[in-house]
């Protein structure tokens, strides 16, 4: 029978063969999880919100469920509108869930591929985190670390009480000072001080080419090797110029430490990368992962300091009763002849509160840093494709009604238990990422800086809201800028010492 079937008839047989296969095999697979209906060829871009992108998946959430699905240009992605979604994919499926897509602007082009936040999950990105847990990735680790947070928030007190004005530059100084000393031993300069200013520049591209749907070239990989001078290609110019910060960013203090070292006074601090090149002759891939390492230490905890205690001087100046209850506490507790010290953090449980709702009030990072899944995953009867970007909503996770009563309002008692209601679940569980993305070292300085300076300064100042030249109130929106990392917009309070006891105090604390 077979000798009489021609070529064409072979090929009609093989194309019914291969066509009933493929419709088994579909009939056979999971849905993908629901989500908005896209256009043919282009998917769901027409879909994609341009702002406030953690409020637009969160009413996606309402509709269509916790697992939310949209093709771009045949790039699956899904967003996780729920804490118990993102813990059952993302920590209890680590081992499929943990790799990061390829960011064409920052990684690539930019120059930020080796850091932690963009490697691809292996052996150097497992060989990173070692490195990083070993000096900082518990709490008990971090205590070596403590006087020098406290040091550096003594500094940022004067600051503030010098030029109040300026407070969102002190946060900043601060953060970067307290980042430069752990990972280099680097002690900034008062006035303006470069390295500082490196910082902040990177951490502000860095906050630009992370954001979703900022570059096309994230789309389209290909447009990468387009001309510098073609039209539409201005995406290159900025890389260049992105890229430069970037080597300044890893290079620059990474040499000082390096210098420092090798002077004949051998002047170098202790610091993650003196205490790594001490152990002995290193080979180039060696130096680097430690290099990036370092530098990945305040990429991941200084942008994200300045965001929470920002959004913390925000709260206190729209919500006086709290930050009044917080003063009592501190003044009962501490008293009013000192500044409070990290061995009071335990017996102030309405300011750790406070702490923790300012995390949970607006998260430094509302959609955290995709991840990118490994293989195909069958979850809740929803098959999730390989290479399928995933994004939780951390802001949605910590705006769930059902897990924090009243989301909307700004509430430290919510974590404080009563008789008959337990507290409230600990945002900082979820605000610094999820399974082998997680950032503990980035979590636990962050969560020393925050505490110390949301306690001395409420210690020591008043916050309130500032007045116009003609005596009316300035009530500042609670609004949030667009970014990775994302900062309260510019606003004005009025910071003003307690006391002049408070004065003296600030002024013989460092």
């Amino acid at each position: 029978m077979f000798t009489s079937l021609n070529v064409s008839d072979f090929a009609f047989l093989t194309l019914g063969i291969v066509g009933l296969r493929y419709l088994l095999v579909k009939r056979g697979r999971a849905p993908h999880p629901p989500g908005p209906k896209g256009w043919p060829i282009i998917g769901n871009v027409l879909d994609m919100p341009t702002e406030k992108m953690w409020l637009v998946f969160a009413k996606w959430g309402e509709r269509w469920g916790d697992i939310v699905y949209v093709n771009l240009l045949g790039q699956p992605m899904v967003f996780l509108n729920s804490a118990n979604t993102a813990v059952e994919t993302l920590d209890k499926k680590s081992s499929i869930y943990s790799d990061r897509p390829s960011f064409t602007m920052a990684g690539e082009l930019a120059g930020w591929a080796p850091g932690l936040g963009f490697l691809h999950y292996g052996d150097r990105f497992r060989e990173t985190r070692r490195l990083l847990h070993r000096v900082m990735g518990t709490k008990t680790n971090m205590e070596a670390f403590l006087p020098m947070v406290d040091l550096e928030t003594r500094r940022f007190m004067k600051r503030v009480l010098n030029d109040p004005e300026n407070v969102y530059e002190w946060i900043r100084k601060a953060a970067g000072a307290t980042i430069l000393n752990l990972a280099y031993g680097y002690q900034v300069k008062e006035g303006h001080d470069e390295f500082v200013d490196l910082i902040d520049r990177a951490m502000k591209q860095f906050s630009i080419m992370t954001t979703p749907n900022a570059f096309l070239v994230d789309a389209f990989p290909i447009l990468r090797h387009v001309p510098s001078w073609f039209p539409g290609a201005g995406f290159k110019r900025i890389a260049a110029e992105y890229k430069e910060t970037c080597t300044d960013m890893a290079n620059l203090p990474f040499e000082y430490v390096k210098q420092q070292m090798a002077s004949s006074a051998g002047t170098a601090l202790p610091s993650f990368s003196s205490n790594h090149l001490e152990s002995g002759k290193l080979t180039e891939e060696q130096d680097s992962i430690i290099k990036w390492a370092a530098c990945s230490l305040y990429a991941g905890g200084s942008d994200t300091t300045v965001s929470a205690i920002y959004t913390f001087f925000l709260a206190m100046t729209l919500f006086p009763d709290i930050q009044k209850k917080a003063q009592d506490e501190l003044d009962a507790v501490v008293g009013t002849d000192r500044l409070p010290v990290f061995g009071d953090r335990e017996h102030l449980p309405y300011v750790e509160a406070l702490v923790k709702e300012v995390f949970r009030w607006h998260p430094v990072a509302p959609l955290g840093v995709p991840h990118r899944l490994m293989e195909d995953d069958v979850h809740n009867g929803y098959l999730i494709p390989k290479g399928s970007i995933v994004i939780p909503n951390i802001w949605n996770i910590l705006h769930n009604p059902d897990a924090y009563k009243n989301p909307m309002t700004f509430g430290p008692e919510r974590f404080l238990p009563t008789p008959g209601n337990t507290a409230e679940p600990d945002p900082r569980t979820y605000c610094f990422g999820f399974g082998r993305r997680s950032f503990p070292e980035g979590l636990n300085l962050a969560d020393a800086s925050v505490f110390m300076t949301c306690a001395m300064t409420l210690s020591a100042f008043n916050i309130t809201k500032a007045l116009n030249a003609d005596g009316s109130v300035i009530t500042p929106p609670a609004e949030f800028l667009d970014g990775t990392v994302s900062h309260p917009k510019p606003f004005q309070c009025s910071i003003r010492p307690r006391s002049s006891k408070s004065v003296a105090l600030i002024h013989s604390s460092e």
